[in-house]
């Protein structure tokens, strides 16, 4: 399998996990040291800090994702991957569904094991 397409596989693999709340499955697709980057929040630092979060929200919400992965550029053991993504948060209790859309930009990192694993996301979802 070439290297964009494993990132691909990445991308729709952390896409089907988040829609079934099963985080074990997201956690090793991201490098320890992972950073999220959000318009008008702080820098998430390290992989701890998402499942922190990621466990709150998926606890009382449904996440449904569509990632229209754009473009896969490799060099070495770093790659980045620009996506439109599209994201419906929905409580489980009932009530209205929250919609976000916009584009990322995501760094990866081929980890010794030869696996790929984001290291850094920027979204810029509204």
């Amino acid at each position: 399998m070439s290297d964009e397409q494993a990132i691909r596989d990445l991308v729709a693999e952390w896409t089907r996990a988040t829609l079934a709340a099963e985080v074990d499955r997201i956690l090793p697709l991201m490098t320890e040291d992972v950073e999220f980057y959000v318009p008008g929040q702080p820098i998430m630092r390290g992989r701890a800090a998402f499942e922190k979060g990621v466990r709150a929200v998926l606890a009382s919400h449904r996440v449904e994702s569509h990632a229209d992965v754009q473009q896969v550029e490799v060099s070495g053991n770093l790659a980045y991957c620009t996506t439109h993504l599209r994201v419906a948060i929905t409580p489980l209790a009932g009530g209205e569904t929250m919609r976000k859309e916009g584009n990322v930009l995501s760094v990866y990192r081929k980890s010794p094991a030869g696996k790929w694993q984001l290291a850094r996301d920027a979204n810029m979802l509204n």
